[in-house]
């Protein structure tokens, strides 16, 4: 892994108002990682080489996260202007299209910026993260209820940061181990990176943010038009959080859609499985 991380470049890129970091490898074509909560670029150390060989893999910082900016405002945090992050870092890394990839909140950006910007992309790849219309109305039985329990907490002020940080920030990592299926599939320095990214000044709360916005400004879209890019969800059938039955009838929404379901699989499912991830993202990108 040391090589690898040795021929990992760590830049910036101001767009849409914001300096965002990112880790980039390779040359050619764009593909361009978004990852989720409570996580950074980091999520994809195993797909960034492996798809380096083909493309220029950007791993994004999101906005408010590790080492990208962190705006103070609560308003910051609505999707609108995450896409426009997206948008602005395709164009200013010099590119028209790419082959964007997202996980969890990296998923629901994704979504997004695909319905906004469809000419922007060539495929669309979605890890553990339903269409928002499919979650909106998951919303609305009981056992996705539950299971999102975590969304409603976070819509309070200060108690979330306390409980996030608490125990030296050991919350972030029982979040991330605490639910994997492969639980192995995350050392100690792993969980103690996500621990330190926490941990940066500011970035609890943008991290919580997101949640904040979530209602008024992800989950109350009704109208979607039908997405032609070419899509595949990959799902990790044991997710705690997301359902799988929230994949269920998503050709509704997207037309040429592909969906692969990975067994005694969790949330994190780029982690706990990197090598069956990365073989289905090979297999859909060449064809």
């Amino acid at each position: 892994m040391s090589e690898i991380k040795n021929s990992w470049q760590h830049k910036y890129i101001t767009t849409n108002g914001v300096k965002l970091h990112y880790v980039t490898q390779g040359t050619g074509p764009l593909m361009l990682m978004l990852h989720g909560f409570p996580e950074f670029w980091y999520s994809w150390r195993h797909q960034i080489p492996e798809f380096a060989q083909h493309f220029q893999v950007v791993a994004l910082d999101l906005r408010g996260y590790n080492d990208s900016e962190k705006p103070k405002e609560q308003s910051a945090y609505v999707m609108d202007e995450f896409v426009k992050d997206v948008a602005g870092v395709i164009k200013g890394l010099g590119y028209e299209k790419c082959v964007l990839v997202g996980h969890d909140w990296g998923g629901a950006i994704a979504w997004y910026f695909a319905d906004t910007h469809p000419e922007m992309l060539e495929k669309l790849i979605i890890l553990n993260l339903p269409h928002p219309a499919k979650f909106s109305q998951g919303l609305s039985t009981p056992q996705q209820l539950l299971r999102s329990w975590y969304m409603f907490l976070f819509q309070l002020p200060i108690i979330p940061e306390l409980l996030l940080q608490s125990f030296e920030y050991q919350t972030i990592a029982q979040t991330i181990q605490g639910t994997a299926v492969n639980k192995n599939a995350f050392t100690s320095s792993d969980l103690e990176a996500y621990k330190n990214a926490a941990a940066k000044p500011g970035a609890l709360t943008a991290m919580l943010n997101y949640y904040r916005n979530i209602f008024p400004h992800v989950l109350s879209r009704k109208n979607w038009e039908i997405l032609h890019v070419p899509t595949l969800m990959i799902w990790g059938e044991n997710d705690t959080a997301l359902g799988k039955e929230l994949t269920y009838d998503t050709a509704a929404y997207v037309s040429n859609l592909q969906i692969q379901y990975i067994p005694n699989c969790g949330h994190w499912v780029q982690q706990e499985q990197p090598q069956l991830v990365n073989h289905y993202i090979s297999e859909f990108i060449v064809n």
